[in-house]
């Protein structure tokens, strides 16, 4: 039974108002209320936009978790959080869902502060195990009782701070339970050699009968059967290596169970009751299918993984712009770019669709990478590439660049490599909230030594700075764009080639000079004319170089107007507005300046202008601020 004709008259979905009332269903209550669920996600998805086929694929999955544990007592840690709305559903916040992702309704994400229920904020991947861990061992610490369980897909898998976790747990013999979702894909189809391991598991479903059938066969070797598994220990591993796929977690110290059918949940139920009473680590080992139950998500899993709103009865999105993305454009600009210098190659760090790098991958499947979910290795195999000669161009979410810190500093900024990092998810992001906001790369990357960082106006600029990271600078780089349309301008089919550190004057005025850096330029000039209106003379700059930047071009505005005001999308600690501040104090100009950005906390989820509005990046605010700062002398002299 599909979503869209679940029969729903029953409404049991009502009658769950926390986890202990599923104990009160019947087998076919449970089936109908998947159903249930199962529409009700499309519905509400369909209207907000989030994460569809991550949930539609673990409905049975979360209530035969809950059915074997005892939650809140029991901790269930979801990695990443794509998979939490089910879990959202059964826990007392039915009747909130329809807000989900919205201005001050539920988050996408587990969330400590909504729900005692949610053990852990998540919103990036394969941190899920470490955190169950740490709670395991404090439980343990301070003489608790409880389960606890870390739910992680395959694609976070390949992070690698999740086999750090394996092999922590694994030497601690901590009693863990790590319930691992097999549904073949991350956002995209899992890459490297454990995605191919857990294939062969899931494609070989008679290794368990094989299994028992030769024990039972060695056991009933007269006189030495029974010995042989009871003091073999060199037997019973030699069969296990031949037989049993789950080795290589029995190897890191975890029993191994499954793999099971995720959509069973009576398969759930017991594998995890099985699992609560073995003392010490296990890996429960589900298959479940992405999307299932609504045809359109299981036909196209990685395009209604994360999906803005959508008509359900075609699976096609309600609102298309008029204006290109910025990741589209991005991606146009690299296959255009690859094909005059074969040392370009595209990186990707399990987002080739989310970066605009399908299309590369297509037209150039040997100059691409995707290496899955593993940012810090992205970071330093582009270093590598670097290196010897070819052109890196490392694209990943500016909020998922923090994740490699540190290998931007050692790996790539420490030897000077020309490294291109092109940074999607700029800014404030939208209804992902505060795990997703790129507000920190501006902060993070201009105080690495040898770091270019810039950030386009427009889509057509982009393309030029583009250009201009892989041909015109030595060092590493970072071109810094926002998530969503472009500003909707012609796009050349040529390169210009943009001198380095040197700001564009848009604009000029003589009271008020706004220094503006990518999306937030055209904010800039909203506020500028609304000014002009108010008797108030304005410059407007697009900075587009946060490093180096435009040392004189910086002095001689502050010099020649009354107030400098920067605008960024940006946390203003260390930002945009900063670098200013740093080369007026710097230089002893004693210009007043005014700083825009993004206050010292984090943001919620929303729509990004509510979002912008919140943090006060709107042509109003900027123009009331700006206009209440200046001297009664400056208002006189624009009023005459």
């Amino acid at each position: 039974m599909t979503a869209e004709s679940a029969l729903v008259s029953e409404n049991i979905l009502s009658r769950i108002n926390s986890p202990a009332d599923l104990r009160d269903l019947t087998s076919a209550e449970l089936n109908n209320l998947c159903e249930e669920i199962r529409t009700e996600l499309v519905t509400c998805i369909s209207k907000n936009g989030g994460h569809l086929a991550p949930n539609l694929g673990v409905v049975e999955l979360t209530l035969g978790l809950h059915l074997a544990l005892d939650s809140p007592t029991d901790r269930i840690v979801w990695d990443v959080g794509h998979q939490c709305y089910v879990h959202k559903m059964i826990t007392g916040r039915r009747d909130e869902f329809p807000t989900i992702r919205t201005y001050g309704g539920l988050s996408g994400f587990p969330k400590r502060s909504e729900s005692e229920h949610d053990a852990f904020d998540t919103g990036h991947a394969s941190n899920s195990i470490s955190v169950a861990l740490g709670l395991a061992e404090a439980r343990d610490k301070q003489g608790g009782d409880e389960t606890v369980v870390a739910v992680i897909g395959d694609g976070s898998l390949t992070g690698g701070i999740a086999y750090e976790a394996l092999n922590q747990a694994g030497h601690l013999g901590t009693r863990l339970i790590v319930f691992l979702n097999d549904n073949e894909m991350s956002i995209a189809g899992n890459v490297g050699a454990m995605s191919s391991y857990l294939a062969r598991i899931r494609l070989d479903p008679t290794y368990n009968k094989l299994r028992d059938e030769i024990e039972s066969a060695v056991r009933r070797i007269p006189g030495i059967g029974d010995f042989m598994f009871t003091t073999g220990e060199h037997v019973k591993e030699s069969v296990k290596q031949l037989l049993v796929p789950g080795m290589i977690f029995e190897e890191l110290g975890l029993k191994y169970i499954g793999p099971i059918d995720g959509h069973d949940i009576d398969a759930v139920k017991t594998s995890v009751g099985l699992a609560k009473r073995i003392d010490g680590p296990v890996l429960i080992h589900a298959i479940t299918t992405k999307g299932r139950g609504y045809c359109h998500a299981e036909n196209s899993p990685d395009k209604f993984h994360g999906i803005s709103p959508f008509v359900v009865s075609n699976g096609e999105p309600r609102k298309k712009g008029k204006a290109p993305q910025y990741t589209e454009v991005f991606g146009d600009a690299m296959v255009d770019l690859a094909k005059s210098d074969d040392r370009i190659v595209a990186l990707t760090a399990a987002m080739a669709a989310g970066t605009g790098l399908e299309e590369f991958g297509l037209k150039y499947p040997e100059r691409f990478y995707d290496v899955g979910i593993a940012e810090q290795h992205a970071v330093t195999f582009s270093a590598g590439l670097a290196a010897r000669g070819l052109l890196p161009v490392c694209a990943i979410y500016s909020t998922f660049l923090q994740r490699a810190y540190d290998q931007v500093v050692q790996d790539v900024c420490l030897q000077d490599l020309h490294v291109v990092f092109a940074l999607d998810r700029g800014g404030l992001v939208g209804e992902d909230g505060p795990t997703h906001h790129g507000v920190f790369d501006l902060s993070y990357l201009r105080h690495m030594p040898g770091m270019t960082v810039m950030s386009p106006k427009d889509e057509s600029e982009l393309r030029d700075m583009l250009y201009t990271a892989i041909h015109h600078v030595s060092g590493p780089v970072a071109v810094r764009y926002p998530r969503g349309e472009g500003e909707g301008v012609a796009l050349r089919g040529e390169f210009t080639p943009i001198p380095i550190g040197r700001m564009e004057t848009i604009l000029e005025g003589k009271d008020v000079c706004l220094l503006a850096l990518g999306r937030m330029v055209g904010v800039a000039l909203g506020a500028a004319e609304l000014l002009v209106r108010r008797g108030i003379s304005c410059s407007v700059i697009n900075a587009r170089f946060v490093k180096p930047l435009d040392l004189e071009g910086v002095i001689a505005a502050a010099e020649s107007h009354e107030l400098v005001a920067t605008v960024e999308e940006n946390a203003l600690a260390g930002g945009f507005g900063s670098a200013v501040a740093e080369v007026l104090a710097d230089n002893n100009v004693s210009t007043e300046l005014l700083r825009f950005g993004v206050p010292d906390r984090f943001v919620t989820h929303g729509s990004v202008p509510q979002l912008l509005s919140d943090v006060g990046l709107t042509v109003p605010n900027i123009a009331d601020i700006v206009e209440g700062r200046l001297s009664p002398a400056a208002h006189e002299k624009g009023a005459s």
